[in-house]
């Protein structure tokens, strides 16, 4: 994503590794870690029958504070603003390129259509929680305000951002849908297991487009002013984003994750209240860390030590890694294979997340060692490129041949 708005892109359509922005790649590898997590400690929290899993004492009761605090819907907001920075770029490249406003759209769209399937197989094959479609559909349904004016941009996120978080939050705490979601535990049968996990990607998957929708048009405006790309040009508006958006979603997040800890216990309309105010700031938290990451790739300059280089690449293969984590969980966690969710205690937990995280990283820099990129990142580009570049070929051969 390194390339100014007037270059064409590469053949392939994608910018070659050694091209792209450090920011956003060490966001997303960073990020990663945030997700990873949360996710192990989620998978603990099932292992409790679907409910809060028993906390074993103040250790525990303070790593799910802490988790509700700092990273439980912080990581995603952060992803998806990244998912429409990365689509923008792609737009105005290829406008700045000649193509149309519509060739574009239909190559989003393709993109968009891509990353469901893969999203699918996702659920199908390893996880619940899978967002990768959540994105192809918001490439899908809103390819069109990639060329809107940042007014209208902005005014239909905000909408999103009021009343999608409120629907989600209302859906999340309404003991009638909370019951009916209550099967969504671990299963010792991996046939029961996959059919719970299709049933309830119809639900999870709209449920997320709607908290996913306001930070993608965050991402869209960013890429505008290239806020992630030169991020040394707009220094105040970072520090201003972090220094106020981490302290801001860690006081808004307090409350939720009393809540979850048992430590307070509300009920009705401050429960939802609690739950609403804790995605609310999760927006200002994701978009926080981004800038904070931001700042830090400013300071490195061009220093790029072992470590520096290992986290850039797991963001620049951030899918593969994405999906390698859910290997993980399926591994370490279900009944039917290791089971450690059950026998683990929450900062057990986010430690053997932590862990797994880190294998990913060693696994992404072993691939830059050796030049490869991500098998996901290979194939959603070559279903993403290979009808433009078709269609780009007959343009020619029309062209040459004076039709």
């Amino acid at each position: 994503m390194s390339l100014p708005p007037s270059a064409d892109p590469p053949p392939s359509g994608g910018v070659p590794l050694d091209r792209r922005s450090l920011a956003p790649d060490l966001a997303r590898g960073v990020m990663l870690l945030v997700i990873a997590t949360v996710h192990a400690h989620i998978f603990h929290q099932m292992a409790g029958g679907g409910q809060a899993h028993p906390l074993g004492g103040t250790l525990d009761a303070a790593t799910t504070v802490f988790m509700l605090m700092f990273a439980e819907a912080r990581g995603y907001p952060m992803f998806a603003a990244l998912f429409g920075y990365g689509l923008a770029r792609i737009h105005l490249r290829r406008v700045a390129a000649g193509h149309t406003r519509s060739e574009v759209r239909a190559l989003v769209r393709r993109r968009g259509r891509w990353m469901v399937l893969i999203g699918l197989l996702h659920t199908v094959l390893l996880f619940f929680g899978d967002v990768i479609a959540v994105y192809g559909l918001i490439a899908l349904l809103f390819a069109g305000l990639l060329h809107v004016g940042d007014r209208r941009l902005l005014a239909h996120g905000f909408t999103w951002m009021a009343l999608g978080t409120l629907a989600y939050a209302v859906l999340n705490t309404v003991p009638s849908f909370t019951d009916a979601e209550s099967g969504q535990v671990l299963t010792a049968s991996p046939t029961a297991d996959m059919v719970t996990r299709l049933l309830t990607w119809p639900v999870m998957t709209p449920m997320l487009l709607m908290t996913s929708v306001f930070p993608f048009v965050v991402g869209v405006w960013a890429a505008r002013r290239r806020l992630m790309e030169e991020p040394e040009h707009h220094l105040g508006l970072l520090r201003r984003t972090a220094f106020l958006g981490i302290p801001a979603a860690a006081l808004g997040g307090l409350p939720y994750a009393l809540a979850s800890a048992r430590i307070w216990e509300p009920a009705g309309a401050w429960e939802t209240g609690a739950a609403w105010l804790h995605l609310l700031t999760g927006y200002a938290g994701g978009f926080g860390y981004a800038a904070l990451i931001a700042l830090a790739a400013v300071r490195l300059g061009r220093r790029r030590g072992p470590i520096v280089q290992a986290l850039a690449a797991t963001g620049q293969r951030s899918m593969t890694c994405y999906l390698l984590q859910s290997v993980g969980w399926m591994v370490l966690f279900m009944p039917y294979t290791l089971d450690l969710a059950s026998r683990l205690s929450d900062i057990g937990s986010v430690l053997v997340g932590a862990a797994v995280w880190l294998t990913t990283v060693v696994i992404a820099d072993a691939m830059r060692r050796t030049g490869t990129r991500g098998p996901a990142e290979r194939l959603l580009r070559r279903g993403t490129y290979r009808g433009a570049r078709s269609a780009t070929a007959a343009d020619q051969g029309r062209a040459h041949s004076g039709v």
